[in-house]
């Protein structure tokens, strides 16, 4: 498996394109990416990931996250063995690992959000971009690497490796994919209560049928992303010309 990280690395320094990893090395996340950029001496590596680009409603949230480089070696405490892709845990095992997370004093880590307005202003990918760079400046000190995951991100201030399913790949992804979507998930809660019913305590704003059904009574409120071709509809049918 290093011999396939050490490749994957040496591709993703050589060129600009993003690496899909083949589906059959798909395994449960651990340290082969950060280990390779250890070996060769950099030290300071920041997962980053995001939560909320689908939802048509709330902020894009996205957080950074830095090991101790010493653990690539040893792995992780006990209390956080199960971290894992965001979207493969129940939400108390994510609330759960996250206050573990934020619990080491050895752990660097950053989050931030660019809310609806904005994303309405520059698009959700540009947003989304936004918010990871702005996760990333709230480390200190600043990395040396960033992994990546998905898609090359252009404006990143640092090196980066980008990885498909990189949440499901590196501990250091998975670590921030939990903080991420925990802290959206709490935010959203408490749009809940500013924006009552709507339901965005159960569907977090994704388009379900309750939703789909909340904006046909109500229209749009101020966390809903007017850009959003949903959104559209829902304004043409509320106010029909």
């Amino acid at each position: 498996m290093r011999q396939n990280a050490r490749k994957w690395l040496r591709v993703a320094a050589d060129s600009p394109k993003t690496f899909a990893v083949p589906e059959q090395v798909c395994q449960s996340p651990d340290f082969r990416f950060e280990s390779e950029l250890l070996r060769r001496g950099i030290a300071t590596i920041a997962g980053v990931d995001e939560a909320g680009r689908g939802p048509l409603a709330g902020p894009v949230v996205a957080a950074a996250v830095v090991f101790p480089a010493d653990w690539f070696r040893r792995g992780l405490p006990e209390v956080l063995r199960g971290v894992n892709d965001s979207k493969k845990l129940s939400a108390r095992t994510r609330e759960v690992l996250y206050a573990a997370l934020i619990s080491f004093p050895e752990i660097c880590f950053g989050v931030a959000a660019v809310e609806a307005p904005l994303i309405d202003q520059i698009n959700i990918l540009q947003a989304t971009h936004r918010a990871m760079n702005l996760a990333l400046a709230k480390l200190n000190p600043p990395p040396q690497h960033v992994l990546v995951d998905g898609w090359r991100v252009k404006t990143l201030a640092f090196p980066q490796t980008p990885i498909v399913s990189g949440d499901a790949l590196s501990l250091s992804i998975a670590a921030a994919s939990i903080l991420a979507k925990v802290t959206r998930d709490r935010l959203m809660v408490e749009f809940d209560r500013q924006y009552p019913g709507y339901g965005f305590s159960g569907h977090k704003g994704y388009a379900t049928e309750a939703h789909f059904a909340a904006l046909k009574e109500r229209g749009p409120c101020p966390i809903h992303r007017q850009s959003f071709s949903p959104m559209r509809q829902a304004q043409a049918e509320l106010f029909p010309e």
